[in-house]
């Protein structure tokens, strides 16, 4: 008798187990999934022991007669395809005919359907039925899953703290609130309301219930479109930033995945606009047709492959970009509302919708405070100075004055702000001038000093504004860089009368000397000079004077650590540094006639409000939060 046997049903069903279900948040994904694909309008998920003890999902679809109900448990038993060619266009959830097998194969399971004319209950223990027996005739399907792994103890050992686990199923959860916010979603653990929503399909609402109302006010609608995809959604203004990716949500033809290369289309449209190591919130929709997606790539259903993915990845960067470039604004400073118990913060956020009465419009029927002329002028302590003269002859235009920028913009009016309405939704505005065209004008201000030599102070009727003179003349010289590099004229390079040299290893040479064009390109003229030598004889006008040897070497050192040259990528690191070498530093004062000349610079800017490394340049100080914190009003 030869050594090769087919496998028992039930040991292969626990072996499948192994990859469906890993932990109780796989059970809930399962069946929610099952729920959503059933019609369902409405459901609840109940747990206990963040879903170790027991897993209940109750919902309103179109449920299961008494043999569809019997053979649902069998592996690879499934009522979304049919044939191969349905493999190739997915328009469902689920698909494999796994997900119940696996689940009752290692569980107690009780399942309650109806159809509407005929109900059953059945009740499973390790794959097996033990009992069957006519059910309530509610329209829709009830689910039970208790002692999850009571019959694998192996895989108990590596469940995490209750904590974790619930973490788990809770976000998961949110981002299928997310993805279907025509549902209404309910999640409790030990009777205790985690999430709710609605279902009344609108996407803003949802939002506030996850993130707070405060941070759904603060994001803006975007939406894109190619020939074969659909992009829409909402994302933070770079005000709002998180320190994890987990906050991105990517949703393709109502399908939660994780794509590597859309996240990173997202991070580029507010290239920028963050920090490094900060990243926003966004909710993501790409709709399409499913023959351009391949979700059959791991059991799990969450990696998925994309045609056409370079069209793709261009219409989010590029919608996304410029709904956030016309949001831009400086940031305020504003006390933070002390946080709601987690039971209750999200069950009250409707309340918060309706509020009507905002900050400002208690402030509206007080008289504004006028601007007023400061009435003492302090010396600042003797510092070296530093004279604003780097870019004076390079492309800027004569320094004009306050009064002058005044007169000439005076038709600028601000972008609008999201504002609350009546009916307790939050209005978008709409968007109707082109990119280039539309910009939240830069606050008209007055000067009044500066402080530590480092920040520059300025009011306005608004309340004041403090500049942060280093990053605001980064973002001047990284706007005036960023249009030279990679336009290198003959006009614009400087030959030197001893020219620069380098040396590098043979390995290193190699790599230079594949990559010459590309740093022609960002004005690096390197030529061979001997063995594993090079040499510069000439270098654009615009770099930065006494710095010209660092910023080649910077950029040389770039090309072989990365190895693969991204000619974009280089031209944006050169005007990075450049901007970033001779700014002012910290304790340089300045006199007046310098910082009113760094604000009109600023001014001209495409976003005056972060630096190139994502930093704010200006935070304002409202009239109202200040007057609140003085208590002059209540």
């Amino acid at each position: 008798m030869g050594k090769i046997h087919i496998m028992d049903e039930f040991l292969s069903n626990k072996i499948a187990a192994g990859e469906v279900v890993e932990r109780p948040t796989s059970v809930v994904k399962e069946l929610v999934e099952n729920a959503i694909d059933a019609g369902s309008t409405a459901i609840e998920v109940l747990l206990e022991e963040a879903g170790l003890m027991s897993i209940q999902v109750i919902d309103n679809g179109s449920g299961m007669d008494e043999d569809d109900a019997l053979i649902s448990f069998q592996r690879h038993a499934t009522s979304k395809i049919n044939n191969e060619h349905d493999l190739f266009r997915i328009r469902t959830l689920g698909f494999r005919g796994e997900a119940l097998a696996s689940i009752a194969s290692v569980s107690k399971l009780t399942l309650s359907t109806s159809n509407g004319e005929h109900g059953v209950e059945v009740t499973l223990e390790g794959g097996h039925v033990v009992s069957k027996r006519p059910g309530p005739l509610r329209k829709g399907t009830d689910i039970t899953v208790a002692q999850l792994f009571y019959n694998t103890p192996a895989r108990l050992k590596y469940m995490k703290t209750i904590q974790t686990e619930l973490g788990h199923t809770i976000d998961l959860m949110n981002r299928l609130a997310l993805c279907y916010p025509q549902i209404a979603f309910k999640l409790v653990h030990h009777d205790h309301e985690l999430l709710k929503t609605n279902g009344r399909g609108d996407l803003r609402q949802v939002l506030a219930a996850i993130y707070g109302v405060a941070n759904a006010k603060k994001m803006v609608h975007f939406e894109g479109e190619t020939a074969d995809y659909k992009v829409t959604g909402y994302a933070t203004i770079p005000e709002i930033t998180r320190a994890s990716k987990n906050y991105m949500s990517i949703f393709v033809n109502g399908r939660w995945v994780r794509h590597y290369t859309v996240q990173k289309a997202i991070i580029e449209a507010y290239h920028t606009y963050l920090p490094i190591g900060r990243f926003p919130i966004a909710v993501l929709h790409i709709e399409g047709d499913p023959f351009l997606t391949d979700v059959n790539v791991h059991p799990s259903k969450q990696q998925i492959r994309l045609s056409k993915e370079g069209d793709l990845m261009k219409i989010i960067e590029e919608s996304l970009h410029k709904a956030v470039r016309v949001s831009m604004q400086a940031p305020e400073i504003m006390k933070k509302p002390k946080k709601q118990p987690a039971q209750t913060a999200q069950i009250n956020f409707w309340q918060g919708l309706d509020y009507q009465q905002t900050a400002v419009e208690q402030f509206g029927d007080k008289p504004r405070p006028k601007t007023i002329e400061p009435q003492t002028i302090l010396e600042a302590p003797q510092q070296p100075r530093y004279e604003l003269n780097e870019l004076d002859e390079k492309g800027f235009s004569e320094p004009e004055t306050w009064e002058q920028i005044r007169e000439r913009e005076n038709h600028h009016a601000p972008v609008e702000q999201l504002q609350e309405v009546s009916d307790g939704e939050m209005s978008q505005p709409e968007v109707t001038t082109e990119l280039q065209t539309v910009k939240e004008p830069f606050p008209m201000v007055e000067i009044i000093g500066q402080i530590h030599g480092t920040y520059i102070i300025a009011q306005s009727e608004d309340g004041f504004y403090l500049i942060d003179q280093h990053a605001a003349q980064e973002r001047i010289k990284y706007e005036f860089f960023k249009d030279r590099v990679g336009e290198v004229n003959a006009g614009e390079r400087q030959a030197l009368l001893l020219p620069l040299t380098f040396h590098y290893s043979a390995d290193e040479s190699l790599q230079l000397i594949e990559h010459m064009a590309e740093l022609n390109e960002v004005g690096v003229f390197l030529e061979e000079f001997g063995q594993h030598s090079f040499i510069v004889r000439e270098h654009p006008t615009w770099f930065p004077k006494g710095m010209e040897q660092e910023i080649i070497e910077e950029l040389i050192e770039q090309v072989l650590t990365v190895r693969k040259t991204d000619i974009k990528k280089l031209r944006e690191a050169a005007a990075i540094m450049m901007s970033c070498k001779k700014s002012i530093k910290a304790n340089h004062y300045l006199d007046k006639r310098q910082m009113e000349r760094l604000l009109v610079d600023l001014k001209k800017c495409v976003n005056p409000f972060t630096c190139p490394h994502g930093r704010p340049v200006v935070v304002h100080f409202r009239t109202y939060e200040i007057e609140k914190m003085f208590k002059r009003v209540m």
